[in-house]
Order: C-alpha cells, then structure tokens, then sequence
C-alpha cells in the first residue's frame, strides 16, 4: 500500500472510531491530510470501499494480535485470557472504540457490503472464541457461550471508553475468566 493510502486508512479508523461511519466525511480526510478531496477518491472510489478496507485492516490485525498472544497457550482458560488481551491492547492504544463494535452499532444504516464485513469479523471472533472454550460443552452451548464472552467484551469496550475508565473493562473480563 502506498503511503497516502495507510494516512488515509489510519485517519479513517481513528475518525470511525471516534465518531462512527456516517460522520467521517472524504472532505475531512483530505482536509486532515493536507490532501485535495479528489485524491482520498483516487485511493477509495466510494466510503464504502474504505469502510472494507478499514474492516479487513482491522481484522487482520486483530487475529495476528491474538495468535501472537494465544500462541504458547496451554489451557482454556490461557486461550481465552489472550483473547482479553488482544480487546485490552486495543483499548489501551487508542482509548477508543473497536472498529468493527462501533460500526456494528450503526449495521442498519450500512451498505450491504461492509455490514457483511462487520459481520464476518464477529463471525471469526465467536468461532475462534467457541473454539477456544472447553471441549467438554456441547457444541450448540459453545458457540451460544463464545457470543456471549465477545458481547460482554464488546460491551465493556463500550463501558470503558464512555466511562474513561479502562477498569471497567479489566473487571468484566476478569470476571469471564474467573466463570470458566
């Protein structure tokens, strides 16, 4: 990628994350950047091509985060407890939003393509997460219980950012923790 085209992806996602997809305009980008509007376009046609990039961006640095911290683990538990991780490193680098939690809560206002994407990317995480519980839960109670801690997650992304107060976050997943 060039280098105009990872300004405009980092300045896209800090602004999405910040104040969510219908509020990050090319115009702001381009101001941003010292940029004419012209070129944001050249780099992304429409918003929703950057939206994709951004969802497949974030993604992929989610999941080489996560098994980089899952890679020497044992347990469960130490599979799952890699996983906060990945949420808290996230947290703690931007104090902001996930990407993908924040542009879920706007789903039903999002083109058909990146709502998909936003969903794959939740998709990956309940699989990954079922995956990693205990292999003595039936499979339906595995996938029901790994949308459950990526909720709880999500939520407490959510908490902590409105509160400022990343211990909100560390308490709910010390508690998914301390559940298995």
């Amino acid at each position: 990628m060039s280098t105009t085209t990872d300004r405009l992806l980092d300045a896209a996602e800090s602004a999405m994350r910040l104040r969510g997809y219908h509020a990050v305009s090319f115009r702001d980008l381009a101001d941003e950047l010292g940029i004419k509007s012209a070129s944001v376009h050249y780099h992304f046609r429409q918003k929703e091509d950057l939206g994709l990039a951004l969802v497949g961006r974030y993604s992929d640095r989610f999941f080489t985060t996560l098994e980089a911290h899952a890679v020497q683990s044992q347990t469960p538990k130490d599979r799952l407890s890699a996983y906060c991780k990945t949420y808290r490193q996230a947290l703690r680098a931007s104090d902001k939003m996930c990407l993908c939690g924040l542009l879920g809560a706007e789903t039903c206002g999002l083109p058909d393509r990146l709502r998909s994407a936003v969903a794959a990317f939740f998709d990956a995480n309940i699989s990954w997460v079922a995956k990693a519980l205990p292999t003595n839960l039936p499979a339906r109670h595995r996938k029901a219980k790994a949308a459950q801690i990526v909720a709880t997650l999500q939520g407490a992304m959510m908490l902590a950012t409105s509160l400022r107060d990343p211990k909100t976050f560390d308490a709910a997943a010390n508690a998914l923790l301390a559940d298995l």
